[in-house]
């Protein structure tokens, strides 16, 4: 059996093209689709595929020899060509061919064009002998990346044809040239986000209300059913309030990922990183690092596996470092609770502030960084090629809901669950009293760490929030929930401290798994750099608006 490694095509094509030549060849071979060249290192592929968009000609052949460093024996499939074709553009497949010294050919899996071709290419370039005779060596002995870059643009000069003017763009060129302009680009990302809270807002409160009302009347008719009891308060005062509460934004978590949905797989996403292209080149990274920024929106924890793709290794992990600024999915219960209770006439714009501050601070934190000894370098190059732009799939779309759906129930029926229990215990004991906080153990760690906190307007409730979102962000909600009773806004907080509390949980460390991945991705020294920094920024930051807010 002709074992095939499969490199190249955007997430949501790798798995069709594999099954489509899958099925032709029968068992005769075997696909496996690889996400990245290091993973070809010591692998025994028989060949290589390389899948090349025709719409990002460019970038795509730039992995090229990065696939020839790991493995002899690879071919160049063009996948999307009608698309190429579409713009009036052609590509001069034989003399690319020879140029690259790659077999080459046209696939389309939506077409059903090319793939047996493909096959009988795969089998031929599988008996032959392994050979050095590729162009590519030789000019790698020669130069660095930037010549092979230079000898790629010189190669597309030679085979590919540009239409001859405007005349032939397709009306989503024309779109495309609205949304990445200098001038529009950005106002235009501003108020699609301004658009997406909106909506996760407004959409949102009326199924998270239901929620909200369903799991009160469950805890009424649990009191009326139960005798009063240590057992009766911790399955409702303690983890049927503190689960509830988390889950009543489970609507707000599907609507804002259904938008964020749309944008990954309409290719709106990588227009948002051409656009900030320029502001991420004055910081001295690449365009390309702001994907993983946006992929933190979600999660950090794999934004930060996929800063793996940055090649630069002081931009790497200066990436890495940059992901945890970005406020994350497992913020966005608390930052609605507290938007919800105190700002309810400004409520998207409030959350845009939130994403506006991580962004911008995770800007200054790069300039200050690439000063210093371990980041200083050169500016590396622009983006210059955009995936075309597509329909997003519904089965994509529900697929990628799903995932963080799951993630998030998967979050409340584990950390959340355990963290309501023991902060219910640390409440109800040694009193067996929830009305006397002021003797139980909670109030005994709370006030231990609060002297630390009261001056960002933080009591030792507050503070005791702040030590349970270690390891899930989203526990802050339930611990908010029992010792609050679900009512914050009679709990001494205001609009101020309420917004100190929110930059708080924005800016210290996001979970405990994220300084896992650091540690994993990075090295334990960074790990630990961004534990300490993150926290004597978040104190400083809520520190200087809490004090300045109390003067005005």
């Amino acid at each position: 059996m002709i074992q095939i490694g499969v490199i190249g095509l955007p997430q949501s094509g790798k798995s069709a093209l594999c099954q489509s030549l899958q099925n032709l060849a029968g068992e005769t071979m075997q696909f496996v689709e690889v996400h990245h060249p290091d993973e070809l290192h010591g692998n025994a592929y028989d060949v290589v595929l390389q899948v090349v968009d025709a719409t990002r000609l460019e970038e795509s052949l730039l992995l090229t020899p990065h696939i020839i460093d790991e493995h002899q024996k690879i071919v160049l499939a063009i996948g999307r060509y009608d698309l190429l074709l579409k713009t009036d553009h052609s590509l001069n497949l034989p003399k690319l061919e020879q140029l690259i010294g790659v077999p080459t050919c046209h696939v389309s899996v939506r077409l059903n064009y090319g793939l047996p071709n493909c096959l009988s290419i795969l089998r031929e370039v599988a008996a032959r002998p392994a050979s050095t005779a590729h162009p590519i060596y030789h000019l790698r002995d020669q130069g660095d990346e930037d010549t092979y870059r230079a000898y790629v643009h010189g190669i597309l000069t030679e085979t590919l044809t540009h239409a001859k003017d405007d005349k032939h763009q397709t009306r989503l060129e024309r779109i495309d040239k609205v949304l990445t302009n200098p001038w529009l680009g950005f106002p235009i990302m501003m108020a699609i986000l301004y658009f997406v809270f909106w909506c996760t807002f407004t959409l949102g409160a009326y199924p998270q209300e239901w929620i909200e009302e369903g799991v009160g009347l469950m805890a009424d008719w649990m009191r009326g059913l139960m005798v009063e009891s240590w057992w009766s308060s911790l399955l409702i005062d303690g983890v049927l309030q503190g689960v509830g509460a988390v889950l009543a934004f489970l609507p707000n978590i599907i609507i804002l990922f259904f938008f964020i949905s749309l944008m990954e797989d309409s290719g709106y996403m990588a227009r948002e990183a051409f656009i900030m292209d320029t502001i991420m080149h004055r910081v001295g990274l690449h365009g390309r690092s702001f994907i993983p920024m946006l992929m933190g929106f979600g999660c950090n924890v794999p934004a930060i596996m996929a800063a793996r793709d940055i090649q630069n290794p002081k931009d790497r992990v200066l990436t890495m470092l940059m992901v945890p600024f970005m406020s994350c999915s497992a913020r966005l219960p608390v930052y609605m609770l507290f938007v919800d209770t105190f700002f309810e006439h400004h409520k998207a714009l409030v959350m845009i502030s939130l994403y506006a501050i991580g962004i911008c601070l995770s800007v200054i934190f790069a300039i200050i960084m690439k000063r210093t000894k371990w980041f200083r370098q050169d500016d590396d190059d622009t983006v210059n090629e955009l995936p075309e732009f597509r329909v997003p799939k519904a089965r994509n779309t529900a697929a990628h809901i799903w995932e963080r759906v799951a993630d998030y129930l998967q979050k409340i029926c584990t950390v959340i669950l355990w963290a309501s229990v023991i902060i219910w215990a640390l409440e109800y004991f040694p009193t067996q009293d929830l009305n006397d906080l002021e003797h139980s153990y909670l109030a005994s760690i709370g006030q231990f760490v609060s002297p630390l906190l009261e001056p960002l307007g933080f009591d030792w409730k507050m503070s005791v929030c702040l030590l349970t979102g270690l390891p899930a962000k989203e526990a802050i909600v339930s611990t908010l929930a029992i010792l609050y009773g679900g009512d914050i806004s009679a709990a001494g907080f205001t609009p101020l401290t309420a917004f100190s509390f929110m930059l708080f949980v924005l800016l210290y460390f996001p979970c405990v798994a994220t300084i896992a991945t650091l540690h994993r991705e990075a090295g334990k020294q960074w790990a630990w750099f961004t534990v300490f920094h993150s926290l004597f920024l978040a104190w400083f930051i809520s520190f200087i608006v809490y004090q300045i807010g109390s003067l005005l």
